[in-house]
């Protein structure tokens, strides 16, 4: 294929745009892809041209299956110099809120895929915007959770309010979903609010302790279980140390020999 025909199909994407960006689909060379460039007013600011330079380098070595992944970094006719990704066409989570569309199976994988998208985001030391349900996107077909904008720079380390902002945010995310789930686990407001607190202090101090609160329920089983299994080991020491336990035969006396009549 010429590189005339290179690009095709590109339309604007106004719902997926990002605060300095604007996001698009296209086809390159007949294989739909997505492009990330910088709005006109950005484009000729080289503060911004080192942003979306620097984006490209962050973000070109990750890789999570909740994770939008970044392909080329090239100009693209009529568009711009683009950041290109696989494509994730699908809704955002916040056109599937607004229109009525939210489901539990929605609900349980923003409590799973998208946290272990943070969890992977802070591993990796990112600095992005804020999370939100317009970056949150359910693909086409299979609704796997993708999360759109993940980072422009990298720390040799996080701080611990760059990891209580996510937590935040996260709890954001979760309790405007539960606004419009009916059947959902009443444990999982609470997460929310605690994750949502006015104080960091008061919230999760880390991803890990935030997964354990949203599988409270599988949790609760299992150390219910520890319990009860306690509890009867207990029980049956005791009975054997008591008196109404049965005698334990004294093996260590030796039988009576039978002499022979012969």
């Amino acid at each position: 294929m010429s590189d005339k025909n290179k690009w095709t199909e590109i339309e604007h994407l106004p719902e997926w745009d990002e605060e300095y960006y604007d996001v698009y689909t296209a086809r390159k060379h007949g294989k739909w892809v997505m492009l990330k460039t910088l709005k006109e007013q950005y484009k000729n600011d080289p503060r911004f041209v080192s942003m979306i330079e620097k984006e490209f380098d962050v973000r070109y070595n990750l890789a999570h299956p909740n994770i939008i992944m970044i392909n080329d970094y090239e100009d693209v006719p009529g568009v711009g110099l683009s950041i290109i990704t696989d494509d994730v066409y699908g809704r955002s989570l916040r056109k599937i809120i607004d229109e009525k569309g939210v489901t539990r199976a929605h609900l349980e994988k923003v409590c799973n895929g998208l946290v272990e998208a943070i969890n992977y985001i802070q591993t990796n030391h990112l600095v992005h915007f804020p999370i939100r349900p317009e970056t949150i996107i359910f693909t086409e077909n299979v609704e796997n959770l993708k999360l759109i904008d993940v980072g422009f720079d990298q720390k040799e380390k996080l701080s611990p309010a760059d990891a209580s902002e996510d937590i935040y945010s996260f709890g954001k995310v979760l309790a405007e979903t539960l606004d419009h789930v009916e059947d959902a686990p009443a444990y999982l407001r609470k997460v929310a609010e605690k994750c949502m607190a006015e104080n960091p202090k008061d919230r999760y101090q880390s991803i890990h302790a935030l997964k354990m609160a949203l599988q409270h329920r599988k949790d609760s089983k299992f150390y219910m279980a520890i319990i009860i299994f306690l509890v009867i080991m207990i029980g049956v020491l005791v009975w054997l140390s008591s008196t109404k336990a049965p005698a334990v035969p004294d093996t260590t006396s030796r039988s009576p020999r039978i002499e022979s009549t012969n």
